[in-house]
């Protein structure tokens, strides 16, 4: 078994709240790493725009989004009562629907994550090196969504691009 990381301090929300200035604008801007984007979901109860900025998870060339604290982050709330209709923004803004990954197949997502959310690190009970296997037991405790692009509609023509 491996060793159990440390948990998140008053030092861990320090950096965090640095962190999350400075990667806003990198995925404000499409800035280098592709991997920060902002989420924008569609408040459940006040219908208000909520953005929220994210990590997405490369596995297996498809992009994922992980729930650090779990089912009850707002962002997962939103998205689940949006039946993953929603916008990543990094750069441009492109629409998209998020499909939540089920419990059983959530394992190497987590992993991949934990790859680059080195602030996310001391909030797992798993280190970033454990084996796929150890990732198995804290899976429900870890909401991951797929990244699906969606298709915008060019609103002059009414034809359907890419996003």
């Amino acid at each position: 078994m491996t060793e159990r990381a440390p948990e998140a301090g008053w030092l861990h929300n320090v950096i965090a709240l640095g962190y999350g200035s400075v990667f806003w604008v990198i995925a404000t801007l499409g800035l280098p790493p592709s991997f920060v984007v902002l989420l924008q979901t569609r408040g459940r109860q006040s219908g208000k725009v909520r953005t929220t900025i994210l990590m997405a998870a490369n596995h297996e060339g498809e992009r994922y989004l992980v729930s650090v604290t779990g089912d009850e982050a707002q962002w997962v709330r939103n998205a689940r009562a949006a039946n993953g209709d929603a916008f990543v923004r990094h750069g441009s803004r492109r629409p998209v629907r998020l499909e939540e990954v089920p419990v059983e197949q959530r394992a190497p997502m987590l992993k991949a994550y934990l790859k680059w959310a080195l602030g996310a690190r001391p909030l797992f009970e798993v280190s970033h090196k454990a084996p796929v296997v150890e990732f198995e037991r804290i899976a429900s405790r870890h909401p991951v969504f797929r990244i699906i692009e969606r298709r915008r509609q060019s609103k002059a023509s009414g034809a359907t691009r890419e996003a």
